[in-house]
């Protein structure tokens, strides 16, 4: 077993009760604390008893209501693609989660280090073609996203529950698979709040099966790009052949099962969301591929070799979402 993963065991072991394990009945007087802290704090902002802050320009929070990855960062390409065609000029802001920086916000170029800045942060940067500022206070960071740039819309990758920043639009991205899990909050089970959150955001987008109500999302693959030459393969030239799959993302089943549809024979190999990986944990002694998410992928480049790939995602979303957000914007 990699060193690194050792990190994240016992996290694993609790996400993995909350979608499928039995109810951790211990933690629910823990749950009823964090339920009752929630609201309250969410009433003080509404009440003005905690002080928000407008940014002069139109926010979009692209955010969820459950722990772990959900599929925010290819629908934020999404926007930010719809956005500027459209005339906008979009900028993002991120937490940057896992970043080691000492001082936030941070200003993030594709070519920024993972490690500082995180991994999200720096696959925005790179896939969107904009500018991206990261940093855990979101006022900050909109903030020296507008002083640096001339932006006249942020969107904010994740950042549903910092309510310090007010917002326009709110978009809840969820997992159509494994949806809310047990529907408890935290600890007892993945819920940041309670599900009648979703009643007050103006999109529940799903990624996969979308329910009633909801905008469907479905990630399409792209050709495998080369971590070590960005060069690129059709997945279709390793059909009926075996390789290995690395994710440390929300839900690695759903990647491996996106190059399965694709004739692929997968040798699975999961870690949880931002795992921050080691070398033993992406090279092996076959020689076969090893196939990965864009996410992971940033985090490996000092460490690849050419059986090493890349497979981008790009989301498709059900009609008629593109322009209700338009209009709603304009309004």
């Amino acid at each position: 077993m990699s060193p690194c993963f050792l990190i994240d065991f016992s996290m694993s072991k609790l996400e993995q009760r909350w979608y499928s394990g039995p109810l951790p009945i211990a933690l629910l007087p823990i749950e009823g604390l964090y339920r009752a802290i929630t609201a309250v704090r969410r009433l003080a902002y509404r009440g003005g008893l905690f002080r928000s802050y407008a940014l002069p320009v139109p926010v979009v929070i692209v955010g969820n209501i459950s722990v772990g990855g959900t599929g925010k960062t290819p629908l934020t390409t999404y926007l930010v693609d719809l956005l500027k065609a459209n005339g906008y000029t979009p900028g993002i802001i991120t937490r940057g989660y896992g970043g080691k920086a000492k001082q936030w916000p941070q200003l993030v170029t594709a070519y920024s280090d993972s490690l500082l800045v995180g991994d999200e942060p720096v696959l925005l940067a790179q896939r969107c073609a904009c500018p991206v500022v990261a940093g855990p206070n979101r006022v900050e960071a909109g903030l020296r996203l507008l002083n640096e740039y001339s932006c006249n819309i942020i969107l904010s990758d994740d950042g549903l529950q910092h309510y310090r920043l007010r917002r326009q639009v709110e978009i809840v991205v969820l997992d159509g698979e494994r949806r809310f899990g047990n529907e408890h909050c935290l600890p007892v089970g993945p819920l940041r709040e309670p599900l009648s959150r979703l009643s007050l955001v103006d999109f529940v987008v799903a990624n996969g099966k979308a329910m009633p109500g909801e905008v469907s999302m479905q990630l399409q693959s792209g050709d495998a790009i080369s971590l070590l030459t960005g060069g690129t393969e059709a997945l279709l030239a390793w059909r009926d052949k075996t390789v290995h799959a690395v994710a440390g993302i929300g839900n690695p089943l759903r990647f491996f099962n996106m190059l399965r549809s694709q004739g692929l024979d997968v040798i699975e190999h999961a870690f949880p969301d931002h795992h921050q990986f080691c070398e033993v944990d992406i090279c092996f002694d076959d020689g076969l591929p090893v196939l990965m998410t864009e996410k992971d992928a940033v985090k490996c480049m000092g460490f690849c070799d050419e059986t090493h790939w890349a497979v981008p995602v790009e989301a498709r979303l059900s009609t008629g979402f593109s322009d209700k957000l338009l209009a709603l914007l304009a309004r």
